[in-house]
């Protein structure tokens, strides 16, 4: 413990000393830089003239000069975009000069640099749809992963989270899905560090492990000819993470701190004690009326809890050795409770930077350097299920000690309850069961840039990158939990063994070496200037999981009994593939009117076979710059005006087996073992292959129109695009006696995505001291499957899956030529003169007098039609106030919750020891649940268009503080803070298309503190 202390104090006194040294000195220049309508600019360079003194400016636009001898000084502010301001100073040995900057932009958008796949270009030279998020615009609040900062923000991105639990990530899409099976997400690179899409064991978000605090921008590329650079891996967008970057000058210091409450913003609507036993004794058998209890409990109520949440982070910038050496080191902390009782996570990160550039600037290096470590607890999820079942007028405790003390439908003799399906007790499901997780993380990488002495236009760089994880736990369940009472044994004659444990561990190792030449020059003679990139790249990725049995919790002779079953064949399973790539992309811009860009890339994926193991992707696009031509450039309203034309492939590799284009043979279970005399063999039996599956690829379509007025204050774009898949890779049935699986990946057809994106961006206010800025973006998306090619029978409806709770091996959703992808395959509801469905009624589709799948019809789907963001900010004087909302139509919901509980026969089944509760305004339409067709109806589908105001947030920039030495800011955000929506359930926002019971999103109420020295 003293030594944990000692590290604290030393980590303290370093600062100190590090911030004694910068402000201990001769004299000291302060000051801000402002643009026209007096916002602060953050990252402006500001030098001292004739010497290597500099610095840049923090958050807050402000920055500080040390050691400066006394006398007159020219200073310099420059900034990407605006003019180069100089101003002079005096400085007074022992005091402190101040002095204040005012830049004029120079149409900013267009001379803004946007990062892009091994490069970066201005945006007025785009060819390629790319948009840019930077921290200015990031979202406000409990940030607790990555891709939450753009939620809204881009036309054609879509970030929907996966449920409210701690540390919970998100689905993001670019452009909708190219894709039925294998992947629909976006390549992700952090650095120049392309990460896995495989998921973490023991981690609900491997994104989630990177402190979103450290991230500086997004640029997001979303049409083929920004993405085939990334060939096989690009399919469906690319999103480059740059995180910040230490800056040359004086050290300084930045510390941020978050408090939030979070508490469930809607409850699932269900009887409450009163109404349910209302309702029994209104329609109830005797028997029925007999199981009702005298308690009042509201299960939610009981099983949610207002969570708090504490978000602190730490960061040193500056550089050493005379500017020579640029760093930022930062460190996180985050500690996340769930408003499901017993969830949790625990996330601490550090990350270093380190980017010096030595021989005279010919050789830059980039050390990126980032770990963390998160701890979770998981809660149970059954639990919010159990409590819209559970019977309300049943207490939470029993008053004696089985099960725990809770309330439970069960009996101490395991025959008599074997087979019952009685609920469990909500909050026993949460406090008896234990699953926990520490999972680590490291992401780094060295770039090396070296610009050559005999011809400094080409530079060779190299990228040594890993991505390193490993992530273990273990759940557990007492022996005196009734979810896990008495529930198996290892034969007839073994006594029931209660319990369930179980560990497991996984790691991965992912590795990047890339190796390129650049080269940029002008050709002043044909007035133009043309860049080149080519280059070779090879990623491993590596994984090992560890196998482990489930032993009981229950001891018998002081050992747990292990359950046989579950042996592992092996202690571990180490799966690999590799990616070998060569690429190259050229580039022209001609009289700086006219940009013509041309990409190739050719991959090679060791899960594909020899014959079909190498694929091409290449690239074209041309951009013309309108508003250079001789009849515009002189409209001065006309800030900018271009059209963007391109057309490329990309491919798809995920989704399928490592090896599964090798014939093989299994080792058989514990269960499968041939008998011969008293000894049983295990027996090698021969696995399914497909020696010639190929790569899934996308041909994309752009054409688009880029446009600015008012010297940009006004901007945004219009695209088109269209994007066509072909050998779609998607699990299916296969026929019999044709392969040595029932279900195999294969390639089976071709599907379309098309759309139209429009934004825009204004300055809507711009004076001294106001400024009020806007965002909007809309997408609209057209996805339909155009061939399957499975079977040739015209019958063929198609390739099911979505299993709904009720109705064992039935599916609600299909892939069908015709229709969009995850529609719905449903019964048609019949409905009375008043309104409510008929029980067991449907429309007879064929009219064949017989109702069954053959009556199924497509109807809708889960993917939405269109979907808009909308973002407002204000500045005054000190304050500052906006908000971000979202809008999604067109998408529809399965409500399995409404399917699976809002019919009669949940709450009176008299197999049943209990009665149960359930989705009140389903239950009221009359429909028992008779039958093995009702779940099927249409009725259970429901239009989940919203509006989403996501976030509402204020500040107030108290300055300088503490002798001029520091800058503090408050702030306070709402998330979350209303949804408008139809939809009967708790959360219309759910990207399967299935509502199974989902871990609401909770209201978030945020003070933040920011302090700057």
């Amino acid at each position: 413990m003293r030594k944990h202390y000692l590290k604290h104090y030393m980590l303290v006194f370093a600062m100190l000393l590090i911030s004694g040294i910068a402000f201990a000195q001769d004299g000291s220049i302060t000051g801000t830089v402002l643009d026209t309508k007096r916002e602060t600019l953050p990252g402006v360079s500001v030098t001292l003239d004739g010497t290597t003194t500099g610095t840049a400016t923090d958050a807050n636009g402000a920055f500080r000069l040390n050691n400066i001898p006394a006398g007159t000084h020219t200073l310099t502010a420059t900034y990407l975009g605006y003019t180069t301001l100089q101003k002079t100073v005096t400085v007074v040995s022992g005091s402190i000069a101040n002095i204040e900057f005012q830049l004029e932009a120079q149409s900013q958008s267009l001379n803004e640099v946007v990062v892009i796949g091994y490069g970066t270009q201005t945006r007025k030279d785009l060819t390629g749809s790319v948009a840019t998020v930077s921290a200015k615009d990031f979202q406000k609040g409990v940030i607790t992963s990555p891709e939450q900062l753009i939620a809204g923000k881009v036309a054609g991105v879509s970030v929907i989270s996966n449920g409210g639990a701690p540390g919970s990530g998100s689905t993001i899409r670019v452009r909708g899905g190219a894709s039925l099976n294998a992947s629909n997400n976006p390549l992700i690179v952090v650095d120049g560090v392309p990460l896995t899409d495989a998921g973490i064991s023991g981690s609900p978000n491997a994104l989630g492990l990177i402190n979103p605090n450290d991230i500086q921008e997004f640029s997001i590329l979303k049409d083929a000819s920004a993405t085939a650079i990334y060939g096989s891996r690009a399919s469906n967008g690319v999103i480059l993470i740059t995180t910040k970057k230490g800056q040359s000058g004086a050290p300084q210091i930045s510390f941020n701190t978050q408090f939030s409450l979070s508490k469930i913003s809607k409850k699932a609507d269900i009887f409450t004690p009163e109404e349910f036993r209302e309702f029994v004794n209104a329609n109830a058998t005797d028997v029925d009326k007999n199981k009702l209890g005298t308690a009042n409990t509201d299960w939610q109520d009981v099983i949610y809890q207002t969570a708090s949440t504490t978000d602190n982070n730490l960061s040193v910038s500056g550089s050493a050795f005379k500017n020579a050496l640029p760093y930022r080191i930062s460190a996180g902390y985050l500690n996340q409770e769930g408003i499901l009782k017993t969830g949790k996570l625990e996330r601490t990160s550090i990350a270093i930077n380190l980017n010096p550039s030595l021989i005279d600037n010919h050789l830059k290096l980039n050390l990126n350097l980032r770990g963390s470590q998160s701890k979770s607890r998981f809660a149970e999820q059954g639990a919010i299920a159990g409590a819209i079942a559970f019977d309300p007028t049943q207490p939470v405790y029993s008053g004696n000690t089985n099960y725990g003390g809770y309330f439970e439908y069960l009996s101490p003799d395991p025959e008599s309850v074997t087979g019952l399906t009685g609920g469990r007790n909500p909050l026993g499901l949460l406090e008896q069961k234990d699953d926990r997780s520490t999972v680590y993380r490291s992401i780094g990488n060295l770039q090396v840039d070296y610009k050559f002495h005999f011809l400094p236009d080409l530079h060779a760089n190299a990228n040594l990158g890993y991505d390193i994880s490993k992530g273990s736990g273990n759940n557990f369940i007492p022996p005196t939990a009734a979810s896990n009472y008495k529930s198996f044994r290892n034969d007839g004659v073994d006594p029931y063994y209660s319990g369930y444990q179980r560990a497991f561990k996984q790691t991965q190792l992912n590795t990047t070496l890339e190796f390129f030449l650049n080269y940029s020059k002008d050709i002043k003679p044909l007035n133009t200037r043309l860049e080149a990139v080519a280059g070779y790249a090879f990623y491993d990725f590596q994984i090992t999981d560890y196998n482990f049995p489930v032993y009981s919790t229950e001891r018998v002779n002081g050992e747990f009994v292990v359950n046989k079953s579950t042996i592992p064949n092996f202690p571990f399973d180490k799966p690999r593939n590799t990616l070998e790539s060569y690429y190259g992309r050229l580039n022209l811009s001609i009289a700086d009117k006219y940009v013509v860009t041309g990409t190739i890339r050719r991959d090679g994926s060791s899960r594909f076979s020899p014959s079909t193991r190498y694929a091409v992707f290449p690239s074209a696009a041309f951009a013309w710059k309108i508003k250079e031509e001789s009849f515009l450039i002189n409209v001065e309203a006309l800030s900018d005006l271009k059209i963007r034309v391109g057309y490329g492939v990309t491919g798809q590799r995920e989704g399928i087996g490592n090896y599964d284009y090798i014939s093989y043979y299994n080792y058989s279970t514990n269960f499968a073992q041939y008998q011969l005399g008293d000894v049983f063999y295990h027996l090698y039996r021969p696995g399914a292959y497909a020696a010639n599956r190929k790569w899934e690829e996308t041909a994309m379509t752009n054409v688009a129109i880029d446009y600015g007025f008012l010297n940009g204050r006004i901007n945004g774009s219009i695209e088109y695009y269209s994007r066509k898949t072909k050998d779609l890779l998607n699990a299916i049935t296969q026929p019999a006696l044709t392969n040595f699986a029932n279900i195999f990946i294969v390639n089976i057809g071709k599907m379309e995505n098309k759309g139209v994106e429009f934004n825009i961006n204004a300055e809507a206010v711009k004076t001294k001291d106001l400024s009020w800025n806007l965002g909007f973006n809309a997408t609209y998306n057209q996805n339909k499957i155009t061939n399957l090619t499975v079977s040739d029978d015209p019958s063929y409806p198609g390739v099911e899956f979505g299993s709904p709770s009720r109705g064992t091996g039935s599916f609600i959703q299909i892939q069908s030529v015709g229709s969009p992808r995850g529609s719905f395959y449903v019964l048609q509801q019949v409905y009375g003169a008043n309104g409510k469905p008929v029980d067991g009624a449907f429309v007879d589709q064929n009219g064949d007098g017989i109702i069954n799948n053959k009556d199924q019809y497509r109807y809708k789907a889960s993917d939405p039609k269109m979907y808009l963001g909308f973002s407002s900010n204000i500045n005054y004087k000190k304050w500052s106030a906006g908000f971000v909302a979202r809008a999604s139509l067109g998408n529809y919901l399965y409500n399995d919750f409404k399917a699976n509980t809002g019919i009669l026969n949940n709450i009176f089944n008299a197999v049943n020891p209990s009665l149960n509760n359930g989705f009140k305004t389903g239950i009221e339409s009359g429909i028992k649940g008779d039958g093995d067709k009702f779940f099927l109806s249409d009725y259970y589908v429901e239009n989940a268009s919203f509006l989403r105001m996501d976030n509402v947030n204020v500040g107030y920039n108290f300055g300088k503080i503490f002798n001029n030495t520091a800058d503090l800011r408050i702030s306070a955000n709402v998330q979350n803070v209303f949804i408008i929506t139809k939809y009967s359930g708790v959360d219309p926002e759910i990207q399967s298309g299935i509502d199974r019971n989902f871990y609401p999103r909770p209201r978030t109420f945020v003070l933040g503190l920011n302090v700057n020295f």
